[in-house]
């Protein structure tokens, strides 16, 4: 998914919550709110650059009898 596909889907889930509140908001402001989403995925991307990925599953422990 690229960047642009991303900004579209926040876009589409805010429009959505806008419009499920009756809230008033501006078109350009619904993007702005999505462009922001996006950049702050990104700086969150680069500050855990090290702890991206999958967390390893550690298998529940058994009494044993």
């Amino acid at each position: 998914m690229t960047d642009e596909d991303l900004r579209d889907c926040f876009a589409m889930f805010a429009m959505a919550g806008v419009i499920i509140r009756g809230d008033a908001w501006l078109p350009k402001d619904i993007w702005a709110l999505a462009d922001d989403m996006v950049e702050t995925r990104k700086h969150k991307e680069k500050e855990n650059e090290e702890d991206s990925g999958i967390a390893a599953v550690v298998p529940k422990r058994t009494r044993k009898r």
